[in-house]
Parts: structure tokens; sequence; C-alpha cells
């Protein structure tokens, strides 16, 4: 039987038993064939669309269902991916956020934390991009059931701090402040205050005005009271752009963007 045959039989055995990704050392090695001809037969899987390569190395199943996407979704191999190349993370930002519920605007990109810079992966119609936290592993994160798996994913406290942390990424602040006024249902207060020793202080300032903006000022009592102690400075709500706009004394925030949200 030709590697091919040999390493698609493989490939629908790992399926069968609810398996959609797998390292080209793994195939070699279960199929007992060689590197160059392992190479090949995965070479040949692809180009018929059976599988796709986020990364050197590893290999992600495309079921007959997602061909025409090019791929199954991120959920289903992201933890099999970050496993791959050796990198913590967690699913986070507009990507969390929509599993707990505020689903208002459904992201593009499957957002992921890690702790270092990360090119971004694109197949087929699935992107999967990377931001970055050095301190990422001290944050709160839940163990996800996915199709296939689990997967590691922020809570809802991380990522609303997220969210103010990585404003970009989050489609600025308007979306921001929209994105916040769905998760806020999913906040607790006590968890926001337990959370806030593991990011950076402007970040509370940041989250906690736009809680009260919104009228989630029952959420920030305990952690304006955590604020006081770090006697913070006053900042600009969007970085690098000027301190136009009204002062919030209570978080030493500039509203120096006009938010516009559709409550």
């Amino acid at each position: 039987m030709g590697a091919v045959s040999v390493l698609n039989k493989w490939v629908e055995g790992i399926q069968a038993r609810g398996y959609y990704s797998f390292s080209r050392e793994q195939a070699e090695a279960d199929t007992g064939r060689s590197f160059v001809a392992t190479q090949s037969a995965l070479r040949r899987l692809k180009e018929q669309g059976r599988i796709v390569s986020p990364r050197r190395g590893f290999y992600v199943l495309v079921p007959a269902e997602y061909r025409e996407i090019g791929s199954p979704p991120a959920s289903w191999f992201v933890d099999d991916l970050m496993r791959h190349i050796g990198q913590p993370y967690y699913v986070g930002l507009l990507s969390a956020a929509a599993i707990h519920g505020a689903a208002h605007q459904q992201p593009m990109t499957f957002q992921v934390v890690t702790d270092r810079p990360t090119r971004a992966v694109r197949i087929g119609k699935v992107q999967l991009g990377f931001s970055m936290n050095r301190h990422m592993e001290l944050l709160p994160v839940t163990v996800r059931q996915t199709e296939t798996g689990t997967m590691r994913l922020a809570t809802p406290e991380t990522t609303a701090y997220d969210l103010v942390r990585y404003p970009a990424e989050a489609g600025h602040w308007n979306n921001v402040a929209m994105v916040l006024s769905e998760l806020a249902e999913s906040l607790v207060a006590k968890r926001l205050v337990q959370v806030a020793p593991l990011v950076r202080v402007p970040d509370v300032q940041r989250l906690g005005h736009l809680l009260d903006v919104l009228g989630f000022d029952g959420l920030t009592g305990s952690l304006v009271e955590w604020l006081k102690r770090r006697s913070p400075r006053a900042l600009p709500l969007q970085s690098g752009a000027g301190t136009e706009g009204e002062f919030d004394c209570r978080w030493k925030v500039w509203t120096n963007v006009e938010l516009e949200v559709d409550l």
C-alpha cells in the first residue's frame, strides 16, 4: 500500500476517534513510514484539501462539511496548536466575550493571548490573532469544553481587563464599551478586585471609568477603593490623543474619546 493510502487510512482512523489535529512526528511514528514518504503523503493530502497546516509540522483535519471554508473552527484545534508550539495561552478579548454572552458582534478573528510575539495564523477562511502579555499565566482562566476536547478561556473579569488593555484589537473604544455593556452581566465585583493586582493600574482606571459611564457603578465600589490605595496618576482614556474632554475624578481618567454606545 502506498504512503498516501496508508496516511489517508490513518487520518480517517484518528478522525473516527474524535481527533482533528496531529503532528508530522506522530503520523510518521504511527504509520511506520520514513520522513520523506510521510512528507510527500502529507503534501498530497493538503493538495486534496483533506488537511491544512497552520504551523510547520502541525496538521488539522478538514471534515467534508468544512471543505468550503478550508478549516474547522479554531476552537477545535487551538489547544493542540499552542501545545505544539510550546506556548501558554488563553482564548481572550472579543472571542472570549462572545463565549461569555457578549455576542453583539461576532469577531472575524479568533483571538488568543499568549506570552510572546506570535504571528497570526490563517488557514482557509479561519484566522487566529495573537496578543501578547508576558504575565498572562497569572490571570484567571477557565477550561471550556469544545467539540474536540478543551481550551483555556479567559474568565469574564480577565476578558474585561483585556478589552481595555488592547482597545485596537477589540475594535476601538466604542466597540469596547458596547462589548462591556453586554459582558457586565457576567462580571462579579469581588473578582474584579481580585484580578486588579494582576493587571496594570491604568487598565483598572479605564475599566472602572467605562463601567461607571455605562451605568454599572454597582460593580466598581470596591474597585475604586482598591485603586485609591495605589495613588494612580491621571491619564487619558485613549493613549496618545491628548487630555481633551471631561475629567473623571473618581478614576482620574480624561474622557478624550466621544463614546457612542447603542445600549
